[in-house]
């Protein structure tokens, strides 16, 4: 596994606060322009963008007359983040064209930015699934396995305490979604039809919102609704508390940058342990469970190689004391790999666990550093 340069996690860096600021800087989105419209001889500020269906049109909203000091003061500190937009896309081009940090494909990082900008990160919203990992080789200063990046979905997640606490919400979620693709549709639950967790576009990419469900798996089917979410309702799933726990901030390598929430890296390598062997063997849940065990894998090396092996067994720590289902997915997935690769991953984190002052073979491991 190839450690990218110190100039490049430098620039990373940089990126990532840069982009942090323009987000709370920012009133108004960058894919619009403010234009002076002179009225009997007096000048407005109006604010044009894209009107969003396609088509060349603009939507304009008047913001104030430009002799109002506040006003014009906000108008030129847009135009210092309209540079700002300029150079961030230098940054993130050079990621990815001279370090070779992996992009999200179109689709999903208009998707993740339509949602960014409506506020969801704001509301503590956390992108979840392959979407995320696509974040943590930046985040982590190395190349990660390209073959565990590819996907069709997008997903996202938000604790249903927070959605209903934070006295908010986005948008209409489908207007959002149809501001990158006018095709995305509902998909009404099959247990509520009346809520949808999950909408499609007519070329099948897929976004899904999540909630983590702590009861067994028999209360996960019904869909609960989230305040927060602009009309969208989430599926429940066990095991996503524990993912979704103290996300981080980091940077899609997308447009200008998109600052996010994913959950700790550490956090997404034991939960993808957890759920690779938890995939139903039916439709494409055989693929899906490769997937997971090759990103928790590929992530799990990163950490250890990049001396992060006590965050690692910090995490694999607790969720192996939450209980017999939990032990019994990770120990499955576990005895998945190839011996080499295996044996490793157990001595590290066998190694790990008594770095924290606990005793290994209270986590499943041996005197020699294998499972149990």
């Amino acid at each position: 596994m190839k450690s990218i340069g110190h100039i490049y996690q430098t620039l990373y860096s940089e990126l990532a606060q840069r982009s942090l600021d323009a987000r709370f800087a920012s009133d108004f989105p960058s894919d619009g322009r403010f234009v002076p419209v002179t009225v009997k001889d007096r000048k407005y500020w109006y604010f044009d963008r894209p009107a969003g269906d396609g088509s060349s049109k603009q939507d304009r909203s008047y913001v104030g007359p430009a002799d109002d000091e506040e006003i014009t003061k906000r108008v030129e500190a847009f135009k210092d983040l309209k540079a700002d937009v300029r150079e961030r896309r230098k940054i993130v081009s050079t990621l990815i064209r001279e370090a070779y940090l992996p992009r999200p494909d179109k689709t999903a990082g208009d998707i993740v930015q339509a949602l960014s900008d409506a506020g969801l990160f704001r509301l503590r919203g956390v992108l979840v699934g392959t979407v995320a990992y696509q974040a943590y080789s930046a985040m982590l200063g190395v190349r990660l396995e390209n073959t565990a990046m590819l996907t069709g979905d997008a997903d996202f997640a938000q604790f249903h305490s927070i959605s209903a606490a934070v006295g908010d919400q986005l948008p209409p979620v489908l207007d959002v979604l149809r501001s990158v693709d006018g095709t995305f549709r509902e998909v009404p639950h099959m247990n509520d039809g009346r809520l949808s967790t999950q909408f499609v576009s007519r070329s099948g990419y897929k976004v899904e919102f999540l909630t983590p469900n702590r009861g067994s798996d028999d209360n996960a089917g019904g869909p609960a609704p989230m305040p927060a979410l602009g009309g969208a309702a989430a599926q429940p799933l066990r095991f996503l508390d524990f993912l979704i726990y103290q996300p981080e901030r980091a940077v899609l390598l997308h447009g200008a940058g998109v600052p996010i929430l994913v959950p700790a890296p550490e956090r997404f390598a034991i939960h993808k342990l957890i759920v690779g062997s938890r995939r139903r063997t039916d439709g494409d849940g055989t693929a899906k469970s490769a997937k997971d065990r090759l990103q928790a894998l590929t992530l799990m090396n990163a950490m250890i190689e990049l001396r992060h092996k006590e965050d690692l067994a910090d995490a694999y720590m607790e969720a192996w004391s939450r209980g017999p289902a939990w032990r019994d997915a990770i120990s499955s997935s576990l005895r998945s790999y190839d011996d080499d690769e295996r044996v490793g991953l157990q001595r590290s984190l066998s190694e790990g666990v008594q770095a924290l002052g606990a005793k290994p073979a209270d986590y499943g491991f041996r005197d020699d550093g294998d499972h149990s």
